[in-house]
């Protein structure tokens, strides 16, 4: 079962999470707060799973979930939609848009009940991985990997089939997902299945009708593996 806590400075708004909570068994309210300051002690001495967080306190919510999250899910509870941008850019598994809507709020406790299930499962290097994408858990299977390009903050990942998926993560977090025996960096900009890679012309690697750039400090290694088909 989910542990969680809410935090908002409107009691009445608190009222309307601790009602909604009720309805659902895999969810367990432990407590609710309107200071910041009560809420972060009792994170650090009991086990919270979920945070149903407003943003707009004394402290910032999205302060206080960077200073105190880690680990934890958050759905944040705002007035103002545009914190929804915000929310995302902190991993957020759903926002919810006051006054709090029933449905929404059992869609929210939804994809946090998926995303907790999927994150306890442990063979997530053999088969495929599962990354956080427009406020879904998305699960990749390994083989139908392409090849990942990093696009600023975040991460694309083509796939053989369907459309690629966009993730914030950075290169180092994706490799340390994937099987470096399966997987290797080629680029600062590309992580390639080396299984896929059916040939080398001039710095480039081509895996199909894809050919992606060999970066220089990466070459020597890249091409050890390819030659002794290490992988």
């Amino acid at each position: 079962m989910i542990q969680c806590i809410a935090i908002d400075d409107e009691p009445l708004a608190l009222v309307v999470i601790e009602e909604f909570c009720r309805s659902h068994g895999d969810i367990k309210l432990l407590k609710t707060f309107t200071n910041t300051k009560e809420a972060a002690d009792f994170i650090r001495r009991f086990p919270v799973d979920l945070l149903f967080l407003d943003i707009q306190m004394p402290q910032n919510g999205l302060d206080f979930y960077r200073a105190h999250g880690a680990g934890r899910m958050v759905i944040f509870t705002t007035a103002h939609r545009e914190y929804a941008v915000e929310g995302f850019n902190v991993d957020a598994i759903d926002y919810l848009l006051k006054p709090v809507d029933k449905i929404r709020f059992d869609t929210a406790v939804r994809r946090a009940v998926e995303h907790f299930q999927l994150s306890r499962k442990t063979p997530l290097k053999e088969a495929a991985i599962f990354v956080r994408s427009e406020y879904r858990l998305v699960k990749v299977e390994l083989a139908e990997i392409v090849y990942i390009e990093t696009m600023d903050d975040y991460l694309k990942i083509h796939v053989a089939s369907g459309k690629p998926v966009l993730t914030k993560m950075n290169m180092k977090a994706m490799m340390e997902k994937l099987d470096p025996g399966e997987f290797m960096r080629i680029h600062r900009s590309y992580i390639v299945p080396m299984r896929k890679v059916s040939a080398v012309r001039g710095k480039h690697a081509e895996i199909g009708t894809v050919r992606l750039p060999v970066g220089e400090s990466y070459e020597e290694a890249f091409m050890r593996r390819f030659r002794d088909n290490s992988f």
